[in-house]
């Protein structure tokens, strides 16, 4: 099941045959034309809620139902309309797609997690060519990664808002798992437990001016602004493998990045082990696994001055397309920011 968040209200839905159906209306229609339930829209709102955050807290007997909706809507039903005369079925077309982020939902990204990504950066960082085992070196020196903090996620056929602060701003398409489980100190064993559901993050990047950190840490400031992250366009419930799933990026429909998640350093379910030592993870919490060579900072040249040359980097009037074929197209429209 592809799941959206969509329309003024933010209402769950799910993705069927380029349609958008409003989940929870369908499943009160189900249980008054099915079941007899007196109160079908109270009562879908407990088994299927409109909130996708409290969609994920229902567990599987939440999707069981939503599937129960769909499917006798589409085979069963006399007509698309819900119990009050409520629209159910929306074509996907007509509809503003948000960003599948429930309640502010914390996301932590890896770093540094593909080994000819990592190796790209090293040459431009050394200055020199690289030489040596990328994937151990990334073993060897450990996890590392940030947090995207902002309250507003971009959302599908968003805009990307072009920082004061920034003369080179960089691209990085990535899948992310989306967490359907309360735990803590957990096993990597267990990631299969405790996902949900994968869709496709973009992780826009200030790569210069560098920030000048006063101290051993400066706050993340590369990685964080507004619309410093885009999500979606959907999260696909059981039927996509987040351990081996494709993933490309087209800037202004030329290929920068493809790869499979199988290639990542330090899997999903490692992750998951080491994010949650001593720290409890919630439904609704992203982990995203990192990206690809292929960035406009790993694949610039240098310039006499060391910095990178600007081609590559986004500029006001890009259009940028992360697309996976288990999760759909991810596009952002860069923009100059307003006065």
């Amino acid at each position: 099941m592809k799941i959206v968040v969509f329309g003024p209200e933010k209402r769950t839905g799910g993705l069927h045959d380029g349609n958008v159906v409003d989940l929870s209306y369908a499943c009160a229609k189900y249980l008054r034309e099915r079941a007899a339930e007196p109160g079908p829209a109270e009562m879908a709102e407990a088994l299927v809620p409109s909130e996708l955050a409290r969609l994920i807290e229902g567990g599987p007997r939440a999707l069981e139902h939503a599937q129960k909706a769909l499917d006798y809507l589409f085979t069963q039903a006399q007509d698309k309309l819900g119990p009050k005369g409520e629209t159910l079925v929306y074509p996907a077309a007509d509809v503003r797609l948000h960003a599948p982020r429930p309640n502010n939902a914390r996301i932590a990204c890896a770093g540094g997690n593909f080994a000819d990504h990592a190796a790209a950066m090293a040459v431009k960082m050394r200055g020199r060519p690289y030489e040596g085992d990328a994937y151990q070196e990334i073993r060897k020196a450990g996890f590392w990664g940030f947090w995207k903090l902002a309250r507003e996620i971009v959302g599908p056929d968003g805009e990307l808002v072009y920082p004061d602060r920034c003369d080179r701003l960089d691209y990085e398409g990535e899948i992310a798992v989306v967490l359907g489980k309360r735990g803590i100190d957990l096993k990597r064993s267990q990631l299969e437990e405790y996902v949900w559901g994968v869709t496709i993050l973009a992780d826009w990047s200030i790569r210069a001016p560098r920030e000048t950190p006063g101290g051993p840490l400066n706050f993340g400031f590369p990685k964080n602004f507004d619309t410093s992250c885009s999500l979606g366009p959907c999260i696909v419930v059981g039927e996509a493998d987040p351990t081996n799933a494709d993933l490309e990026t087209l800037v202004n429909g030329e290929r920068r990045q493809r790869f499979n998640t199988r290639d990542m350093v330090f899997t999903f379910g490692e992750y998951l082990e080491y994010l949650s030592r001593d720290f409890t993870l919630y439904p609704g919490d992203i982990i995203s696994g990192g990206t690809v060579a292929g960035t406009a900072a790993d694949s610039s040249e240098l310039l006499p001055d060391g910095s990178s040359a600007p081609e590559r980097f986004l500029q006001p009037g890009d259009l940028v397309e992360m697309s996976s074929p288990s999760i759909g197209s991810l596009r952002t429209r860069v923009v100059a920011k307003k006065a």
